[in-house]
């Protein structure tokens, strides 16, 4: 029976895998889409903690190959209309997840507070989903980003900044006009077109539906 239960485990890939190494399943975004745009927040300082992130070695960003491939046709058919696609996170490393979650921990540490979480107290950002000990980002099927203008490579007016912790990064929410709505469920359809669904409380936040690993976290580095 014990054999037959770690073979289950095998085989469906559930659980963690910690290797150092990217699995040959995983790409860099930029090798599908050669003209992709990165800010990746977490390689740096310009972040909800203020610091760069653990597991975070290089501004690149990397996902699932399937995942991959289906993000390089939202773009394809993005650039037909002038826009392009600006990527600020994809496969997040579990060692980043269980920084963010030390991080959470510490209720001193508000550096970042005034431009990130105003209004949101800090000790409430796991209970209202901001922050998770598991994260679908670690997954491979998961990317955070927005749509700029191909012209000057400016972003759309989505209403409220990336990472912005607060009501008026819901989709659902009643705090921006009726031009940032329209922006919003631009990208919405588009990434649903090709597989993708959002997250209700963040407008940047989509995940591959057909992602290969649903079961698996991954903890190789970004780099």
């Amino acid at each position: 029976m014990k054999i037959f239960f770690l073979f289950i485990i095998s085989f469906f890939g559930v659980g963690n895998s910690f290797g150092q190494e990217m699995p040959s399943e995983f790409v860099h975004i930029n090798e599908k889409i050669p003209d992709i745009i990165y800010e990746i927040r977490y390689a740096g300082t310009h972040n909800f903690i203020g610091r760069p992130i653990e597991g975070y070695e290089a501004k690149t960003a990397i996902l699932a190959r399937p995942a991959a491939e289906a993000l390089a046709k939202v773009q394809q058919e993005l650039i037909r209309q002038d826009l392009m696609l600006k990527i600020f996170d994809a496969y997040r490393p579990q060692r980043a997840v269980n920084d963010f979650v030390q991080w959470a921990r510490k209720p001193g540490d508000t550096l970042t507070k005034q431009q990130f979480y105003p209004e949101v107290p800090k000790s409430r950002l796991f209970e209202l989903g901001y922050i998770a000990s598991k994260s679908g980002h670690s997954r491979g099927g998961t990317v955070d980003l927005t749509l700029v203008k191909v012209s000057d490579c400016t972003e759309v007016d989505m209403g409220s900044p990336y990472d912005f912790f607060g009501e008026i990064s819901h989709h659902d929410t009643a705090k921006i006009s009726e031009e940032q709505k329209k922006n919003r469920q631009f990208l919405k359809d588009i990434m649903r077109k090709y597989g993708f669904r959002s997250y209700s409380e963040e407008w940047w936040h989509y995940t591959f539906n057909a992602e290969p690993f649903p079961y698996q976290y991954f903890d190789f580095p970004v780099m």
